[in-house]
């Protein structure tokens, strides 16, 4: 990937997260000195140095010095918005696939229709998509969903797009500013969901503009360029 690595120093620490590219470290290397820095997730102070303790992007912000995983797998956690999809379907229950180790289960008891005893594949047939919560998650990360909650349905127009779990902070930005902007410069519907999911919905053009920026994010996140892509479209669409 061409990525520096290697070497310590706080030159050497701070490159890495201001120029073009993030350096990818490996568990046990030596990322940097800890003099007035404090270690965030996937790091460890030692011997006034900061040690990686797994593989990922080094990152630095507000002197927090942490390691981004290159990937993350989606752990549930209650209350999480996610875009799910149906797996298999029951007489009085849907499994869906969550993009995580386990799939999730949907009682007709907590769909946002009313549903007998048999008929749930007039509601939601494998395949389908929706947007659901996660209401109950147990010690062995069995997940019970709910679809009762304004905006909670079934996904019938737009496109689902899926993205490492690491980089939905990185796609939403600080306070969804991110997102935001993406949404006002595209005219589309944007929903980011917890489970590293995202769902677009607006005209053909513009859903296949989103669609790019997204890409972007996934093939060369750990370059920052995301904000550039974002930033060009603004201009783009400004001078249209």
């Amino acid at each position: 990937m061409g990525c520096p690595v290697g070497g310590t120093g706080e030159k050497r620490m701070s490159e890495g997260q201001v120029g073009a590219e993030q350096r990818l470290v490996t568990p046990g290397m030596v990322i940097g000195p800890s003099a007035g820095k404090h270690a965030g997730s996937g790091a460890i102070a030692q011997n006034e140095e900061f040690i990686a303790t797994r593989l990922g992007w080094l990152n630095e912000q507000n002197d927090v010095v942490s390691v981004r995983p290159i990937n993350s797998a989606y752990m549930p956690r209650s209350g999480d918005l996610i875009v799910g999809v149906v797996a298999e379907v029951r007489n009085n229950l849907w499994f869906f696939d969550v993009n995580g180790p386990f799939q999730a289960l949907l009682p007709m008891s907590l769909a946002p229709w009313k549903v007998e005893f048999g008929s749930t594949r007039q509601h939601l047939g494998i395949g389908d998509a929706a947007l659901a919560r996660v209401q109950e998650v147990d010690e062995a990360h069995n997940m019970v969903l709910t679809m009762k909650g304004i905006g909670l349905r079934r996904l019938n127009e737009g496109c689902v797009i899926a993205i490492p779990v690491n980089l939905i902070d990185t796609l939403r930005g600080d306070n969804n500013s991110r997102v935001s902007k993406i949404r006002d410069l595209t005219d589309c519907r944007i929903i980011v969901a917890d489970n590293g999911r995202v769902w677009v919905h607006g005209d053909a053009d513009n859903m296949f503009t989103v669609r790019g920026l997204i890409q972007t994010l996934v093939d060369e996140g750990h370059m920052n360029n995301f904000e550039d892509a974002v930033d060009a479209l603004e201009q783009q669409r400004g001078e249209n």
